[in-house]
């Protein structure tokens, strides 16, 4: 028996594009909407960049909007903000400069340098940067990316992709990362043979032929693997040296 295949009408096509819409187009001011009507004006959307590089500072931006003030300046850049990794370069520049020059947006910055990650590890160094960049702003309530975190100056929502579902975390990605890809050129021009201008201490194949080659730098993290094995092998190395002389 072969059944037919439903006819779509005109308003049920139109509805099925309108919850296509709707997907692809979320409100990306739902969850501010949300905490601004239950009183929390000074609402921040916390981020962080910088948690699987090998070398370098973990760095999270803490943002607040005045929602009194969303004036055409920023309304602009709303429907290009979203997770930062997927913006181009020149999309996340244009966009830091908006925010950052905006007098109706409110930033605070935190990071943790690659020793102290090394001490208490990249998931406590990241809540501490978070804490750090939220304390310089005194938000009400945050809104964070991604799972929970500990720590922070006020009482926070965490959202799963939040940096692509609010725009508050959206922008406060974008800042996190254009602070600390700027932070890695300028370590590019201390530690020129490492490539960091281009990979952000990412472990790429450049960054491992060079990490092999020269060694660790100070801003490497000791603790991550392939540094980690790296060290082990000069101690080794440094070991069966010893043991011949």
């Amino acid at each position: 028996m072969i059944t037919k295949r439903p006819t779509l009408t005109k308003s049920h096509s139109s509805k099925i594009k309108n919850k296509k819409s709707e997907i692809r187009n979320p409100d990306v001011l739902l969850y501010e909407k949300k905490a601004w009507s239950s009183g929390f004006l000074r609402l921040a959307g916390i981020d962080e960049a910088g948690r699987g590089p090998l070398a370098g500072p973990v760095v999270a931006a803490a943002l607040i909007f005045d929602p009194d003030h969303l004036r055409d300046e920023l309304i602009p850049i709303f429907g290009r903000l979203t997770d930062s990794k997927v913006m181009s370069e020149s999309l996340r520049e244009e966009s830091f400069t908006i925010l950052t020059g905006s007098k109706y947006i409110t930033v605070g910055i935190g990071l943790v340098d690659a020793e102290e990650i090394d001490q208490i590890n990249i998931l406590q160094a990241t809540h501490k940067a978070m804490a750090l960049a939220a304390s310089q702003i005194t938000p009400q309530f945050a809104l964070v990316d991604g799972l929970p975190v500990k720590g922070l100056p006020c009482e926070s929502k965490n959202i799963i992709q939040g940096d692509a579902l609010s725009i508050s975390i959206s922008a406060a990605s974008v800042i996190a990362k254009v602070t600390r890809d700027r932070m890695l050129v300028q370590y590019d021009v201390q530690f020129p043979e490492y490539g960091f201008a281009q990979h952000k201490g990412y472990g790429t194949k450049k960054h491992l032929e060079a990490l092999r080659k020269y060694g660790a730098t100070p801003i490497h993290r000791k603790t991550f693997r392939p540094v980690a094995e790296l060290s082990r092998l000069d101690l080794l190395s440094e070991y069966h040296l010893a043991a011949i002389f």
